[in-house]
């Protein structure tokens, strides 16, 4: 795993992602949460709130992903298949115990 190497590209004045050409900042996102946050606390019962406030962690959490680089050194084909065999098996005997059986 030492070739592998993971830089996270995220911050407050960074390009999150692009709507149409135009940059979404993470900043803009976390101003919608405040605003979604304010009306939660000032009537819950309200799904504005909610929608605004789950839609930007959902944003942001969509920033984070995207804006986060993998780059591979001195890596052979056959140590990039192994890794990929091991961690989509792994992922498939994981969600395979989760189905419950009859």
């Amino acid at each position: 795993m030492n070739p592998i190497i993971v830089r996270p590209n995220f911050g407050l004045g960074m390009r999150a992602f692009g709507v149409g050409g135009v940059p979404i900042t993470s900043g803009m996102i976390l101003i919608v949460f405040m605003f979604g946050v304010g009306f939660i606390f000032y009537d819950r019962d309200k799904w504005i709130g909610w929608i605004l406030a789950v839609g930007s962690v959902i944003a942001l959490v969509f920033g984070v992903i995207a804006s986060t680089t993998l780059q591979f050194f001195n890596m052979s084909v056959f140590d990039l298949l192994v890794i990929l065999i091991l961690v989509f098996g792994g992922a498939g005997l994981f969600l395979r115990s989760l189905v419950a059986r009859s």
